[in-house]
């Protein structure tokens, strides 16, 4: 009875060497290798395996525990990511509700109506043996200048009339204040916090922080909000 004879070359000929993935694989940097990677390594070394010499069932199991790791991790990091993105979806719903509010930020211009007047504050923890506001207009034009006496530690409260040093109300735009104050014997800039009206919500697309856009087009992070006024 004839016989086909089948050649070892033809019987390897479909069959990828563990090697070669291998070395494949330690190609790329230790950055690039992920769960694909390994993946293929683990499926090659399973494909090609000697059949006189079976890799052994502790380490089969260790590799199957390593597998199953990944897997879970792979799985894990999945939720992770859709978590935080429903995360930035409803902060991001949540601080629209701020938008026509009024926020407090430090050294920024805001809008003032013609006849109103605008509050702000600023932070004195040793106190001051006096105090300077300068009211400035969006053009840097000094507007109106405000003295008040000595003041305690702590937060001063601020109040300008909306009015120019000829005590008429100026028009309609953005202002900014400026304060110095004399602690212990020497002049010292102090941040003035106002309240600025939000016009926009933002959200940071890498880390999904929300930023609050105010009045002359600043912005600040949501974190960073202290006092929210109407």
């Amino acid at each position: 009875m004839a016989t086909d004879t089948v050649s070892s070359s033809s019987l390897l000929q479909n069959v990828t060497r563990y090697e070669d993935v291998k070395d494949k694989a330690k190609s790329k940097t230790s950055e690039e290798m992920g769960k694909q990677d390994f993946l293929t390594l683990f499926t090659a070394q399973l494909q090609n395996q000697n059949p006189l010499e079976p890799v052994k069932n502790e380490a089969f199991v260790a590799q199957l525990a390593q597998f199953s790791q990944l897997e879970a991790l792979t799985n894990m990091q999945g939720s992770l990511d859709k978590f935080v993105g429903s995360m930035s979806g409803e902060r991001m719903l949540n601080s629209a509700s701020l938008i026509g509010k009024k926020v407090a930020i430090n050294d920024a211009a805001t809008l003032l109506t013609s006849g109103s007047s605008m509050d702000a504050s600023i932070d004195l923890p040793m106190g001051a043996s006096g105090v300077q506001i300068n009211v400035l207009d969006n053009q840097g034009r000094l507007v109106q200048e405000l003295i008040a006496g000595p003041q305690m530690p702590g937060t001063t409260p601020i109040t300008w009339n909306g009015k120019d040093a000829a005590e008429n109300p100026v028009p309609t735009g953005l202002y900014r204040l400026s304060a110095v104050a004399v602690v212990n014997g020497q002049t010292t800039p102090v941040p003035v916090s106002t309240l600025s009206t939000v016009r926009a919500i933002a959200t940071n697309p890498a880390d999904g922080s929300v930023s609050v856009e105010v009045d002359g087009g600043k912005t600040l992070l949501l974190s960073d909000v202290k006092r929210v006024g109407l």
